[in-house]
Formats: structure tokens, C-alpha cells, sequence
């Protein structure tokens, strides 16, 4: 209220949420400074969601926050001194509160918001705080850039729109985010009933991470770099990222670092570089390096000669970069956002002193009895050009001196490029182990990327451990060399090329939900097409309800329920929510996995035609499903859309209550599937007229005993005679089911 006031020598002067998510007061950063901060209560560490004054915290004795009489809250420090305000002065001003989403609001007499935190937000965006879209920027205090999303990439290629005219976007309470450029993404742990926070990390990567409530700690849900070596700056100038394979800071030949407790501050280099021509100059390679950004020019079909002299001529030239694709040159005036990237088809050469390369060259001979395979150090080769050796009235000697070099250095080229196509060829499959950059990447965005077929039967053992049969093939457990166990399915007859087969599983491999079975990669060589996926552990849903599994398990009812409301979120993700619109066509209990948990996931989901947002396919081959499962559109002249998955889902939900087939029950003689479902969903709709629920006991799967739930047994019929109707535009959306069965 006007007047009131929190004080820093009052613990207890704290300002809780409605319901207790988060506390508003003074934080202790140390002993004696607070910052006025909002954090979340039940994190373990107290983490920070906002604060007012992070880069002037007050002492902690006698400051003070409040309410003054003319509407403004204002942050003071011991001495009186105002550290912090409200730009807001209004006698209107009536209260200050703080709401479940972790926004702090002011509102006057009639509950009009005059000021909140939401619109100021510090490193943390909270879900429903709407903000401006997002980008990542390196705002250093020499260069700028941005560096998320792709700056080598069209807005096309970054899924990005360049003619919106709104610029907002925001972070719903389920984990998916939104904007209106297009950008989106969605928490690995997609669902209501968790805490989260979008975090810009001291790293310079954006996070999103989730709350677990038994324990307080946070786990990353999501990252906008899954390879931390393409944030810009992380190493500071003249830096270079390398995987070690995790990620570390290193310094070329000629460098040391400024700060080895803070690598943002980079390196510095331990000569001058001479523009009178008096100090011969020569170049130092790092294969497989690249410093993005800074060019000077670009000369495109040169020689690694013509780069060098003009590198050598140009007194700014710091380096330059040579790409081996595209017999490119780049001069560099400035060495940022270095990387050493396995398989990168380019080679950075930095322009250092002939003394230097002297000295790296001593250096290497020294070390020449012990292989260091730290990959934290780039490996050195010596290229030397001096800057006399171009003039005429250069000697012959020097000449020799320059040819030779010129010789050793295509030799070496040769040598290494054809030794580098044969280890790429023999030992791709271990590409992966270079690549874990950080903690949450490989449970969250493991890459999806190429396998080849020898690495794959090598991981099967020869397609040895068979998982099971589908229409699209055979299934195999398999092993990788980074002991991950996948599950590796031979597909039949493919038409596609293998350009074609590649680009549209690839895009399957984008999208990520705890729901849909994982896509880690492809292989498409020659005749051989095979899909790679991570294994799920309890097998299909079939299993369970129909066969025998493995482990004599029965299906609880809490875990049927919890079945029917994964494979909703998952097919309401796929309809409404991923970048490609996205109908399954095959929904059954066979293309339902359970993990460890019992928690659902789909499967096969890629394999029906990739269609447009708002479009029907009329193209879709007919008939796809299986019988007892298809909707009518199929053997109609009815347009396909993803109504035909609402119509198998129903058909899942009744399978799930009463733990058989729908398509095997007893009917009146004609013995199809399409009559016995027509009989059970006319006598369930019969008895939910009496009112009466007893008629539920008898439908209900005799091997639970009466153990379950009623009012869910009752809902997921409802759910499920709504997604049977004949006509499909009266059936609900996946989303509406959602709802409904939250």
C-alpha cells in the first residue's frame, strides 16, 4: 500500500506470490550488498528471475524499498541515496502486487496497471511475458554482430520472416514459444505444471530451463546452441573455441591469453606487426579454423600464393582464411568468434613475424618425441613468406628459400586432404563423440545427422537383435560407439532419391516433444534406406494391451489415462504446433511406444506425406492406416486432413478402456470392423442417455479388477465418441482434446 516499505534489516519483509512461486524483497548477494529482486521460492540456490538493481546493489543496513506518496517505488541506499525508481507519478497509484507469473505490477484504485516488471525485463524472461522477437547479439566495445539466429543464412533459412510488420512474441505456460517473425521452439519436457525460465547465460546462449519441484535444480529444456564454440566472442579476440572434446579456449601460435580466469578477455599477441617492410612477415596454418566476421575482401578461384602476397601487402591483414570447397580467400582484419570445427573445409593463416615462425618450427622438433593429442593446442605447420623475396632485386638463394616452401607446403596440402577423405570414410561414426559441447546437450538436442550403412551394421551386430515388423519395414536394436541404444529400422521400397529421402526426414529429425519417438539420424546409401531412433524401452502399447510383453505387466488405469493424454499432446503437436504441419495417417497401439515411465511416444510419425499449414492433400495416396483404425475419408472422395488422426485416436481411447481390440469384438454377423464400431459407440451412446454408470464395470477391462477411475472412464468415452463422428468437421481438433482431457 502507499506508505509501506520493505527493509533490508527485516527478513521477514518479503512479498510472496499468490501461490508462493515467487518472493519479492531484498536479496542477499553477500554479507553486506542486496539487490530488490524477484526470485523463485522453491529453487534450490534462490534463483533470480528479476532484478531492479543488479549493477548497484544497496548496503545491507538501513536501505530501504517504498511506496512513496506520489506513486513512485523507490529504491534507497543506507545514506538515503536513490539508487532505483518507477518512472510512474501518480496520486492513483493505489498498490503493489505480486502475481503468479512473476510479475510485479502497480495498479491504481480501479485496478488499471501503471507500471510492471514484465516491460523491464534483466537476463530472465519468464512464460506469458510477452517481449520483442528474439535475436542474439555480440555487442562488444569495438564490434557488434549478431550471431543468433544463423548470420551466414537468409531469413528464409532461418525459418525467420523479414516482412512482419508485428514484432512481438512470448513464452506460453506449456513451453512452446512463439513469435511473430515465426520464431518457435518447445521445451523437451512440453506440458502444464512446471516452472520455467528463458535465461541469456553468461556463455552468451540462450536456455530454457525447467524446475524440478522434488529438489529445487534446474535442467535445460532447451538451447538455442547446441555447439557453444558458434557463440560469437566466447573466447574473446584473437580467441579460438575447440572441442576437447568439450569445449575449451586456446590461443594461436604468437598469442597468450590476457586473463586465464576470464577467456571473454581473450589473447594478446607477443610481437608488432610491421607495415615498413623492414620485419620479413610469414603465416602460420590452422587447419580446419575459421574466424567469422572482419573481412577485408574477399578474392574468390584464388591461390593460397595470391592470398598470402595480398595478406603481406595490406598492413591491416591480420590473417586470412582459404576455403578448400570454393578455392576462396578471405582477409582478416580482425580475429574473432574463433573455432576449430572437425571436418570445417577451411584453413586460417595468421600473419605473424619470420622470427616466430623460426621458433615454432624449434618448438616443434623439441617436441617431436611425445604426440600431443590435446586438441586444446591447434596443430602448427609452418608456411613463410617474406616480403623481400617479391622485389627484384630479391637474390636467387632467397628465391629457393620461397619456391621450397611453396613446394612443402602443397605437399603437405596433398597429403593432408587425401589423408582427410580417408579417415572420414573410415571413421565417421566417431564424428559424434567430438561433438557433446555441454551438460543438457545430448539429453536435449543431440544432433540429428548422416550414418553410414557400415557404421550401422556394425552397430546391430549385422541386424542381428530384430525389435519387431511394421508396413515400412524391420526394426533392429542396435549399439552406437558412444554406447547410445537406438533402434535402427531397414525401410522397404523407397522411390525417393537420395536427396529427397534425406531433406525430408531431415526436417522429421527438427522436432522435438517428449511424445514422438526421437529421429537421431539417417542413412541413404545406394539401395539402403534406414532411419535411426532411440530406444524405447517397454515396446509398443500393443504389447501390453493385446499381447503378452515381456515383463506380465498390466496397464494400471493412472497409466492408461496417462497414455491417452500423451498421445493427444503428441499429435496435437504435430497437427498444430511443429514448423511442417504433420499428419501420422497410422495411428494404432503399435505405433504407441512406452519409455521407462510408461510415458507414451509415438512412432512413425514421419512417414505420411509432409503437408502444407491449411492445406488438404489431395494427393495422398489411398489407402494408408490400417483397417479397424482408418476414417471414412479414406475409401471416400473426402479431402485427407488431419481429421483421419482424431478418428484413429478415438479409436486408441476405446481400445485403452477396455484392453482389446475394437475390431475383434462380437457383432450381429457381419463380422467387419466398421460395424462392430458402430455397435459399441450406439450402445455407449444409449447408456450415457440412462444416466446410469454401472454399464461402465461391464466395458471396462476385466484384468484391472474395478481398480480404476470412473469419471476418467466416462471422459474418455465422451472424448472418444466425439472423434468417431462420420463427418470430420464435427470431430474435435487434437488441441481441444487436450483440454479436454486436462
Amino acid at each position: 500500500m502507499k506508505g509501506s516499505s520493505l527493509s533490508v534489516d527485516r527478513a521477514s519483509d518479503i512479498i510472496q506470490s499468490p501461490d508462493g512461486t515467487f518472493s519479492f524483497g531484498f536479496y542477499n548477494i553477500s554479507s553486506t550488498a542486496f539487490t530488490i529482486s524477484i526470485w523463485f521460492t522453491n529453487s534450490a540456490d534462490r534463483t533470480i528471475a528479476w532484478s531492479a538493481n543488479r549493477d548497484h546493489p544497496v548496503h545491507g543496513s538501513r536501505s530501504k524499498m517504498m511506496l512513496n506518496k506520489y506513486g513512485t517505488l523507490v529504491l534507497m541506499d543506507y545514506d538515503g541515496t536513490v539508487v532505483w525508481q518507477t518512472n510512474t507519478s501518480s496520486s492513483g497509484v493505489d498498490h503493489v502486487e505480486l502475481m503468479d507469473s512473476g510479475n510485479l505490477i502497480m495498479r491504481d484504485q480501479g485496478g488499471s496497471v501503471l507500471w510492471q516488471s514484465f516491460d523491464h525485463p534483466t537476463d530472465t524472461l519468464l512464460p506469458t511475458q510477452p517481449r520483442y522477437i528474439l535475436s542474439l547479439a555480440y555487442d562488444g566495445p569495438d564490434i557488434s554482430n549478431l550471431y543468433w539466429p544463423n548470420p551466414d543464412f537468409s531469413s528464409w533459412l532461418n525459418y525467420r520472416l523479414s516482412y512482419n510488420s508485428s514484432r512481438r512474441g512470448v513464452l506460453d505456460n506449456l513451453g512452446q514459444f512463439i513469435g511473430s517473425d515465426n520464431t518457435s521452439f518447445v521445451s523437451a519436457d512440453w506440458g502444464p505444471g512446471i516452472k520455467r525460465r528463458l535465461t541469456l547465460d553468461y556463455d552468451g546462449n540462450l536456455r530454457l530451463y525447467s524446475l524440478n519441484d522434488s529438489d529445487g535444480s534446474w535442467s535445460v529444456s532447451w538451447m538455442a546452441f547446441s555447439q557453444p564454440c558458434d557463440i560469437h566472442g566466447i573466447c574473446g579476440w584473437n580467441g579460438i573455441c575447440v572441442y576437447t572434446p568439450v569445449p575449451a579456449c586456446s590461443c594461436p601460435p604468437g598469442y597468450v591469453v590476457r586473463d586465464p580466469n576470464d577467456w571473454s578477455k581473450g589473447c594478446k599477441p607477443t610481437f608488432n606487426i610491421s607495415c615498413s617492410g623492414d620485419q620479413p612477415m610469414g603465416f602460420v596454418p590452422l587447419p580446419q579454423t575459421d574466424f567469422w566476421g572482419s573481412d577485408l575482401d574477399y578474392i574468390p578461384s584464388a591461390s593460397v600464393d595470391t592470398c598470402a602476397t595480398l595478406c603481406l601487402r595490406t598492413c591491416s591483414c591480420l590473417a586470412f582464411e582459404y576455403k578448400l570447397d570454393s578455392y576462396g580467400c578471405y582477409l582478416k582484419s580482425v580475429l574473432l568468434n574463433g573455432k576449430t570445427v572437425p571436418g570445417y573445409p577451411g584453413t586460417a593463416y595468421l600473419k605473424v613475424p619470420e622470427s616466430l615462425v623460426s621458433e615454432a618450427i624449434s618448438n616443434v622438433f623439441e617436441n617431436s618425441e611425445t604426440l600431443d593429442c590435446d586438441a586444446s593446442k591447434p596443430k602448427v605447420e609452418v608456411l613463410v613468406f617474406d616480403s623481400d623475396a617479391h622485389n627484384d632485386g630479391g637474390n636467387s638463394t632467397m628465391w629457393h628459400y620461397y619456391y621450397g616452401f611453396i613446394a612443402a607446403f602443397f605437399l603437405i596440402e596433398v597429403c593432408f586432404i587425401a589423408f582427410g577423405w580417408w579417415f572420414m570414410a573410415r571413421k565417421q561414426s566417431t564424428q559424434s563423440k567430438i561433438w557433446v559441447a555441454e551438460e543438457g546437450y545430448r539429453m536435449v538436442t543431440d544432433y540429428f545427422r548422416s550414418f553410414t550403412y557400415k557404421e550401422l551394421r556394425e552397430a546391430t551386430k549385422n541386424f542381428k537383435d530384430e525389435l519387431g515388423r511394421g508396413r515400412y519395414g524391420l526394426v533392429y536394436k542396435g549399439i552406437l560407439h558412444d554406447k547410445r541404444v537406438v533402434a535402427v529400422k531397414k525401410l522397404g521400397d523407397m522411390k525417393q532419391g537420395e536427396d529427397e529421402f534425406q531433406t525430408e526426414v531431415s526436417v522429421i529429425g527438427r522436432i522435438y516433444h517428449m511424445n514422438l519417438v526421437r529421429v537421431w539420424g539417417v542413412c541413404s546409401e545406394r539401395k539402403h534406406r534406414l532411419l535411426i531412433f532411440e530406444y524405447v524401452e517397454n515396446g509398443s502399447l500393443a504389447m501390453f494391451l493385446f499381447g503378452s510383453n515381456s515383463k506380465g505387466l498390466i496397464l494400471q488405469w493412472h497409466e492408461r489415462y496417462k497414455i491417452a493424454v500423451g498421445v493427444a499432446k503428441g499429435l496435437a503437436y504435430l497437427h498444430h504446433e511443429c514448423m511442417d504441419w504433420i499428419i501420422h495417417c497410422d495411428v494404432k497401439p503399435e505405433n504407441i511406444l512406452l519409455d521407462e515411465e510408461f510415458e507414451p511416444k509415438i512412432s512413425d510419425f514421419g512417414f505420411a506425406k509432409l503437408l502444407q499449414r491449411d492445406e488438404a492433400d489431395s494427393n495422398v495416396s489411398k489407402v494408408r492406416g490400417t483397417r479397424g483404425y482408418m476414417a471414412p475419408e479414406w475409401v471416400s472422395s473426402a479431402p485427407v486432413t488431419e481429421k483421419v488422426d482424431v478418428y484413429s485416436f478415438g479409436v486408441v481411447l476405446l481400445e485403452l478402456v477396455m484392453g482389446l481390440r475394437v475390431s475383434e469384438m462380437p457383432t450381429d454377423g457381419s463380422g467387419d470392423a466398421e460395424s462392430a464400431l458402430s455397435q459399441l459407440l450406439s450402445t455407449i451412446g444409449e447408456n450415457m442417455k440412462t444416466g446410469e454408470e454401472t454399464w461402465i464395470d461391464d466395458l471396462v477391462d476385466p484384468r484391472l479388477n474395478g481398480d480404476f477411475v470412473r469419471s476418467e472412464v466416462l471422459l474418455l468415452l465422451q472424448v472418444a465418441a466425439l472423434c468417431l463422428e462420420q463427418e470430420r468437421n464435427r470431430r474435435p481438433r487434437m488441441s481441444d482434446v487436450v483440454h479436454m482431457l486436462l
